[in-house]
C-alpha cells in the first residue's frame, strides 16, 4: 500500500511573458481551492489524497492541467466547479471524468 491513495499534481508553472502557461490560467487559485476542499471533506492525509503543486508538466497546450496518480490520469479544468467534479467523481467514486480528460 502506498502512503497516499491518490497524489494530485497541479501545474502552477509561470513561463516568460507572453508564453502560454498554467499560472496565467488561474492554476494556483484552483490548486489552493482543491487543497482546502480535500481537507474540508476529510480526504487528506495518510491513506487518502495529497494535493501538490508542480512545475511545468509539459502539457501547456491543454492548460491548465493536473495529473492524478497512481492512475496517471490527466485532466484539464476551467474553475473550481470542474475540480469539485473531479474530487467527487474521480477521487471519491473512482470514476474518470471523461469531459475533462486529456490524452496521456
Amino acid at each position: 500500500m502506498t502512503y497516499f491513495k491518490n497524489h494530485v499534481f497541479f501545474c502552477v508553472n509561470q513561463r516568460e511573458a507572453g508564453e502560454s502557461c498554467c499560472a496565467n490560467l488561474g492554476a494556483q487559485r484552483v490548486r489552493d481551492y482543491a487543497k482546502k476542499r480535500i481537507k474540508e471533506l476529510k480526504l487528506s492525509g495518510e491513506g487518502h489524497v495529497r494535493i501538490n503543486m508542480a512545475g511545468c508538466l509539459g502539457r501547456c497546450e491543454h492548460g491548465p492541467v493536473m495529473v492524478i496518480y497512481p492512475e496517471e490520469t490527466w485532466y484539464t479544468y476551467l474553475d473550481e466547479d470542474d475540480v469539485d467534479e473531479i474530487i467527487e467523481q474521480h477521487l471519491q467514486q473512482g470514476k474518470v471524468v471523461s469531459r475533462l480528460l486529456i490524452d496521456r
